[in-house]
């Protein structure tokens, strides 16, 4: 029989995948009312001699994943389903199987939102978006993290079609949305006032962001430029306009060294995938850059600006830095299938990855000056070592 080839960062989980998204920290506070777990009860679990129950280990709230996917709506035998993962940075490994998982029926959950500050996940279904909330669950033996269908019924999110794109803004209470159709539209959070409604936003929305500060939103789709929308006026202000044959695909805020904010977008064209660099006071373009033969199917910018990533169809995932626009890592055939998201860990040490193949990924960051360091100390060690076996046969030395 073949042995299981894949390292132990990455895992198959049963489900193509389309949605990954590390789980904040808030999410472990948000729930103060652990479910019980009902289940057998291991001898290991009963009271210790004092009586007092056994102590409930706490969650280490860096280490957890979600992910959404499933085989859709056929018969495929395929379930739908959004999972939660546990990846361990000392050992480098996912967890063999989900630590959590909630069915979604014939219904796939094929984009997601995570709320930043523990206010669940909304994931678009083919008709309509739901929200799912965290749900701590308490064994007797650990505290585990789940996930459950919210009572609350999004109405305004109700019979709108396929969403392509769903994004919080940086503190939670903003709340976007691009359809198939190309219509986007803007909510508060959680009160649901609309902000913004556009119906003919793109003639397919394909991505959406939220600058750092919240004032504007970025939106890209099929035909036509990109645009710019004030938040406060809750008007276009500017339009990305695309130069010969390009195709924008992915739309990304950051910030650079300066603290200032810098607009990305993912571009396709003749000669393979590229990322354009967009000055976000002039909304004029600063500069392109060629970076991938393959087209690019996911697309994601660190939390500290420092880190860009790209996955291609061809299953590779690339770290770029954006200081000189050059790849500093290259994982080629991360997967066997089309890289579908992509996501930085919050600290940015790990990016994880999903895939059309079933397989989540996490991918550790190499310190680049830490790295450069220790090749130094390396060097310079060597150095001295031939220094003094030269001096030493030369008889400079006793």
């Amino acid at each position: 029989m073949a042995k299981d080839t894949d390292p132990a960062n990455r895992k198959k989980y049963g489900v193509p995948l389309y949605g990954a998204s590390w789980i904040p920290s808030s999410a472990f506070q948000s729930d103060q009312n652990p479910t019980p777990e009902r289940g057998r009860r291991d001898r290991e679990d009963e009271p210790s001699c004092d009586g007092s129950p056994p102590p409930t280990p706490s969650i280490s709230a860096e280490n957890y994943l979600v992910f959404a996917g499933g085989g859709g709506e056929g018969r495929s035998g395929i379930p739908n389903a959004i999972l939660i993962a546990h990846f361990d940075f000392a050992s480098n490994s996912l967890s063999d199987q989900p630590v959590g998982k909630l069915g979604t029926g014939v219904d796939l959950p094929y984009r997601m939102a995570v709320h930043p500050r523990g206010d669940g996940i909304i994931c678009s279904l083919p008709k309509s978006c739901r929200q799912f909330e965290w749900d701590a669950v308490e064994s007797t033996d650990v505290r585990k993290l789940g996930l459950q269908l919210s009572d609350k019924v999004l109405t305004e999110l109700e019979d709108i079609g396929q969403q392509l794109a769903l994004t919080f803004n940086g503190d939670g209470s903003v709340f976007a949305l691009g359809g198939e159709d190309g219509k986007l539209r803007v909510f508060k959070w959680p009160g649901m006032e609309i902000i913004l409604d556009e119906a003919n936003a793109h003639a397919s929305v394909k991505d959406l962001d939220f600058s750092p500060d919240g004032k504007f939103l970025v939106s890209v789709g099929s035909g036509g430029p990109g645009r710019v929308w004030d938040l406060t006026s809750s008007m276009p202000v500017a339009s990305l306009l695309k130069e010969n044959d390009e195709v924008f695909g992915f739309c990304r805020f950051s910030r650079n060294s300066d603290k200032n904010s810098v607009l990305y977008v993912t571009s396709m064209r003749g000669k393979g995938g590229g990322i354009v660099k967009w000055d976000t006071s002039s909304w004029k373009r600063v500069c392109s850059k060629h970076i991938v033969r393959d087209p690019i199917s996911a697309f994601n910018v660190s939390a500290d600006g420092k880190l860009l990533a790209v996955g291609t169809i061809q299953g590779d995932v690339l770290i770029i830095n954006p200081s000189s626009m050059h790849v500093q890592n290259m994982v080629r055939r991360a997967h066997l299938g089309l890289v579908t998201a992509l996501t930085f860990s919050q600290d940015s040490r790990a990016l994880a990855s999903a895939s059309l193949d079933s397989s989540a990924r996490v991918t550790p960051i190499k310190d680049e000056k830490k790295s450069g360091l220790s090749s130094w100390i390396i060097i310079l060690i060597i150095f001295l070592a031939i220094a003094a076996y030269y001096v030493k046969s030369k008889g400079i030395l006793p």
